[in-house]
């Protein structure tokens, strides 16, 4: 293994590994019914990690922590953090974003999208992962399995090499089982030229069916972007790529979650931001520092939210404009689609494609497989209804 000043594999090193990735998904494609560990109990473990929809974290740091034990074998497995005192330490999470993530994308495989060392439960670790350690996160038992499952391979009793392919099988036959009940619902969607379509006002109940599921934040900003899409032509104005659901404004450069443009330009002239809580005074003001240090003026600043919008709250945001030259406004998610869809009756069924496409294309990590089977379940019943 060799690492340069700044923490980051060798080109050498990443390409072996990469081939190796490569490899280990060729072998497991092959047969991926096949199992590599015969101990029941183990390989329920492996499973349960990589079956847990709630936290996909561990997956990808168990990746990363197996692929640095095949790179260099004199390395404790337990200690993928430089930060921790002593021989046998590395970098885990260079590992994870140098070749874990790549590889996932690349075969879109059903992890998070972004590293799992910067996550709560991994993140600032100065100390050997022993099965005492108590990882802060839910469900309790991905973590636990995940500290048996090093200590297992520290201590020589499972081979680094059968654990992570028997991981990349698993992920395998999880990605082939989603992608098998999708189709299987889109073809259940399809209806007849002469099926009337959906009212206005039952899409609206079938987006707040669907806003209403756990683990939801995201989909105000697909409804948002959906919305513009469909009448983009009509109005002229267009919303620039969305951002990942777990990317920093400060990362990203962008200044909201919903940035829309003029066609052909890349300024922007509205932003939309998206809260699952009150919007606050606060709120107001930390948008209005974003805006200040644009080269140009945006025209308004809208934020939306599936929460109640507080009277004295709201009219602040409308004595903004006075001051600063930019609209503040605060709606209600659900009224902002009925108001739009009411507005555009004709273009209400393009909405609900461009929405479900969106829906459909989002990370795991965004929006959850379950949330992507609700929607396209949710729909075939309300058409199925008509």
């Amino acid at each position: 293994m060799t690492f340069t000043n700044s923490g980051t594999l060798t080109h050498s090193s990443m390409t072996d590994l990469t081939d190796l990735l490569e490899e280990f998904y060729k072998d497991v494609r092959s047969n991926p019914d096949i199992t590599l560990i015969d101990d029941n109990e183990l390989r329920s473990k492996i499973e349960f990690i990589c079956r847990c929809i709630t936290n996909k974290a561990p997956i990808r740091f168990l990746m990363a922590c197996l692929l640095g034990k095949l790179d260099d074998p004199k390395v404790d497995i337990r200690k993928p953090y430089t930060e921790i005192s002593g021989k046998g330490t590395y970098s885990g999470r260079a590992y994870d974003e140098q070749h874990v993530e790549p590889f996932v994308i690349k075969h879109k495989l059903p992890t998070n999208s972004t590293t799992a060392f910067l996550t709560p439960a991994f993140r600032n670790i100065d100390r050997t992962l022993t099965t005492d350690l108590v990882l802060v996160g839910r469900p309790r038992l991905v973590y636990t399995n995940t500290l048996e499952l090093l200590d297992l391979i520290q201590s020589s009793k499972l081979d680094p090499k059968t654990a992570l392919k028997e991981i990349i099988r698993f992920l395998l036959i999880i990605k082939n089982e989603n992608e098998t009940r999708m189709k299987q619902l889109l073809r259940e969607l399809k209806y007849s030229d002469d099926t009337l379509p959906l009212s206005s006002e039952q899409i609206v109940t079938l987006l707040q069916q669907h806003l209403s599921s756990k683990n939801s934040s995201r989909l105000p900003v697909l409804m948002v972007a959906a919305a513009y899409l469909a009448v983009k032509d009509r109005i002229g104005e267009t919303p620039l790529p969305l951002q990942s659901h777990t990317a920093a404004d400060k990362q990203t450069g962008s200044i909201g979650d919903v940035e829309v443009t003029l066609i052909n330009d890349d300024q922007i002239i509205t932003c939309y931001e998206m809260k699952d809580k009150k919007v606050t005074i606060v709120d107001i003001e930390n948008a209005l520092k974003k805006i200040g240090t644009l080269e140009y003026r945006v025209d308004n600043y809208i934020f939306i939210t599936t929460d109640i919008i507080e009277i004295e709250v709201d009219q602040y945001a409308k004595t903004v404009y006075d001051k600063s030259g930019v609209e503040i406004a605060i709606l209600d998610c659900i009224g902002f689609v009925r108001h739009f869809l009411h507005f555009f009756h004709r273009h209400r069924t393009g909405f609900l494609d461009i929405y479900q496409s969106l829906v459909l294309a989002e990370p795991d990590s965004s929006v959850s497989q379950p949330l992507k089977e609700a929607f396209l379940v949710l729909r075939k019943t309300a058409e199925s209804d008509k």
